[in-house]
């Protein structure tokens, strides 16, 4: 169980951590399993919309710093341009 800094509350914690070093330390001790989850779905919305290459230094920058802000800084914004579709429907464009 940690005290989950996205929930606000404490939840069910994450087996590891989910990233190397200081800042997967980081996240194992302050972020849920469930708040991860969020940030991994948000995180691929980024990725698409930004078209974000995480093995380049500079998508995994922009990466990283969106993480800081979902957890523990403003919340990491949507883009724009971003048009959910509804489930079921495909994506037009």
């Amino acid at each position: 169980m940690v005290q989950c800094v996205k929930l606000g509350r404490e939840a069910e914690g994450l087996e590891k951590p989910p990233l190397k070093g200081p800042m997967g330390q980081k996240i194992f001790e302050n972020v849920s399993k469930e708040a991860w989850n969020q940030w991994l779905e948000h995180s691929k919305m980024l990725i698409n919309e930004y078209r974000l290459d995480l093995v380049s230094e500079a998508g995994q920058r922009i990466w990283f710093t969106e993480l800081e802000k979902y957890f523990w800084g403003e919340g990491s914004k949507v883009p724009d341009q971003f048009k959910p579709t509804e489930e079921g429907e495909e994506k037009k464009g």
